[in-house]
């Protein structure tokens, strides 16, 4: 049974917003007139006209959600459009509600879960669509949407160990400019006042506070203009590949950073890899999928360079190893998966280690960070109370 967006007015006069699986869209708006509201537009959810329906997405938590709920339901054993139709109703956002019974009503049609995933590339990733069409294909849909929805549990936990280390951080160095900003604008300028009066000989420390003070209560409004539009420039060049990949080609240069960038990509490609090869999706169109979820620019490339070398004959571990851009362990442990013959278990066992090493390595840097934030606040505080107080012990041997 196809489903329809509907736009209604209740009975109040206030405009409405949902899903209707009907026969048609004559039978969907005698069916809202029963219900004592008034159609303004029934139209089908899958129709192509609607290119916005084209850019519906999922959160990262939504996606999750959806895709343990599936795989639960089409694992007891139920046919996946009453999957599709329970997890519809049980969902509370419309959004989802109505990607949800677009892809049913396109598996009603007889078209495959993937074909109706393919409706909203926003939502469903390739690597999401490729794994779902795997399983299909192999008749093993159940246990692929089982290690989909590890897979998705497990990147969205990651994401938020990220997010979460990083936001005391953030916090903290807000705060910090915040109060240094406040001393500067409104502190330093009424305590200094006293000593401008007095025709007392400042200390050239005192002298260049004064002068920034006045430099950022007289231009406050430049700098933060200025800022925007730096940022703004910055997100205008970030869109550009060119610059992305030499901003990214720097940051693979430097010690620590480079760690960090290369622990995530190393990840994220022996996670997204352990899951595709495991749905028995082929090598070569593994790693091109892979390629397209790496962060960094110039790992995508090498990992490209290394599927030309498999196409080639090469092994994946000799391929992957020529780039120079992951980890040893990674290639060793790919190396003894290609050897047993058990290369989604090694992948996904090398996933584990690099994900455990990449919270390691953050909570490390972090751990540096916040010290050393500290005591640079408390650096420049001091600075500028030693340029407040100076002038006082000045003025106390004068008066004595």
């Amino acid at each position: 049974m196809p489903a329809y967006d509907y736009q209604v007015l209740d009975q109040r006069g206030k405009t409405r917003r949902g899903v209707l699986e009907s026969d048609s869209a004559r039978s969907a708006r005698m069916e809202l007139r029963e219900q004592g509201l008034i159609p303004l537009d029934v139209s089908p959810v899958a129709d192509q006209r609607g290119r916005k329906r084209s850019l519906l997405k999922l959160t990262a938590d939504e996606l999750a959600l959806f895709t343990r709920q599936l795989a639960t339901l089409v694992g007891a054993g139920l046919a996946i459009d009453q999957a599709l139709t329970a997890i519809s109703k049980q969902t509370e956002q419309a959004r989802v509600r109505k990607i949800v019974s677009a892809v049913r009503a396109r598996v009603v049609e007889g078209n495959s879960l993937a074909d109706g995933m393919a409706l909203f590339p926003r939502a469903f990733s390739d690597l999401y669509r490729a794994t779902v069409a795997a399983g299909e294909q192999a008749g093993h849909l159940p246990a692929v949407l089982e290690r989909l929805a590890d897979y998705t549990e497990s990147r969205q936990e990651l994401s938020q160990k990220i997010q979460l280390a990083l936001f005391y951080p953030a916090i903290l160095t807000l705060v910090a400019v915040g109060i240094v900003m406040g001393l500067m604008t409104y502190v330093v300028p009424q305590v200094v006042e006293v000593f401008v009066g007095l025709d007392q000989q400042l200390p050239r420390l005192t002298i260049a506070l004064i002068a920034i003070s006045d430099f950022l209560r007289d231009f406050w409004l430049l700098l933060l203009g200025g800022l925007i539009a730096l940022v703004a420039v910055w997100l205008w060049l970030w869109r550009r590949a060119g610059f992305r990949y030499r901003v990214y080609v720097v940051l693979l240069r430097m010690p620590l950073v480079s760690r960090l960038v290369r622990g995530m990509d190393s990840a994220r490609f022996a996670r997204t890899m352990s899951i595709l090869v495991g749905a028995g999706v082929p090598v070569l169109k593994s790693m091109q999928i892979t390629g397209a979820v790496m962060t960094a620019p110039p790992i995508a490339d090498g990992l490209a360079r290394a599927a030309n070398g498999v196409r080639e004959g090469e092994g994946i571990a000799k391929a992957l190893g020529k780039t120079h851009q992951f980890p040893p362990l990674l290639i060793q442990l790919i190396s003894a998966g290609e050897q047993s013959g058990a290369l989604d278990r090694m992948l996904e066992r090398a996933a584990v280690q690099q994900e455990r090493e990449l919270s390691m390595r953050i909570s490390a840097v972090l751990g540096v960070f916040e010290p050393l934030l500290i005591l640079t606040m408390g650096s420049v505080v001091l600075v500028i109370v030693l340029a407040i107080l100076v002038p006082i012990f000045d003025l106390n041997q004068m008066v004595q």
